[in-house]
């Protein structure tokens, strides 16, 4: 199919990304402000931000997870489906609802740690970039840079279990002599540290780190603009009235 390829299923990640990111900030923001209230009266309590965090990526996954199905499957290589709607029917038909969520609980492990390290580090520095928590695009851009980095490098580790399950690299799995399919996070985290001990665990944390920075640096300068533009505007309309 040429150069199709690539871009089969695109319209999918679109489609599920904008309602995933909408769950994902409005749950941060409702249960950050809740959790604070209880456990800092009011206060900026890192705590909250990591729970709040981790209990938005449970929602954004939960959506994501079968749009990435979906897309998988119109990527693969001489795939049958022809449209979402006849991949979205086969995958019910002929796996049933929970083919949807099969790796619901893997994307969790490695999305869970991310997301509580990346919101925690972005929270700290804007205590210290912009501790009068205005709308200022340079501290956000940095923030979201910095905590992109950080929780990137921190969850290397993950990442490289998570790699591992998803391929079944032959070659690597013949080297320990493990024949069929490896299953499992321990069965993961036993085989990267058998193949080459700590330093296996964070293969390709250059590349994972400079992916995430520009990636969470957009995220929250756009997610900050239109906070600020929405809560301006309604400001504006309590003003008037």
């Amino acid at each position: 199919e040429g150069l199709g390829r690539p871009f089969r299923g695109i319209h999918v990640t679109a489609l599920g990304a904008g309602p995933a990111h909408a769950l994902y900030f409005a749950c941060y923001e409702q249960l950050k402000r809740q959790l604070s209230e209880v456990l800092q009266q009011g206060g900026n309590s890192h705590l909250a931000n990591g729970i709040a965090g981790s209990v938005a990526t449970l929602l954004h996954d939960a959506v994501m997870n079968p749009a990435e199905v979906v897309k998988q499957r119109l990527q693969m290589f001489n795939s049958p489906h022809r449209s979402v709607l006849s991949c979205v029917r086969s995958i019910l038909r002929s796996e049933g609802v929970a083919a949807f969520y099969r790796s619901y609980s893997t994307q969790l492990a490695l999305n869970v740690p991310f997301h509580a390290v990346h919101f925690v580090t972005y929270e700290l520095l804007q205590e210290h970039l912009n501790p009068r928590r205005e709308y200022q695009p340079r501290a956000h851009i940095t923030a979201g840079a910095v905590a992109g980095a950080v929780a990137a490098a921190a969850t290397t580790p993950l990442d490289v279990c998570k790699t591992l399950l998803n391929t079944q690299e032959s070659s690597a799995l013949s080297s320990l002599r493990l024949g069929g399919h490896l299953s499992g996070m321990a069965n993961a985290v036993g085989s990267v540290y058998r193949l080459g001990g700590l330093p296996a665990f964070f293969r390709g944390v250059q590349a994972r780190v400079i992916y995430q920075m520009p990636s969470t640096a957009i995220a929250w300068s756009v997610y900050e603009f239109f906070k600020y533009v929405l809560s301006k505007g309604s400001v504006e309309r309590r003003t008037s009235l």
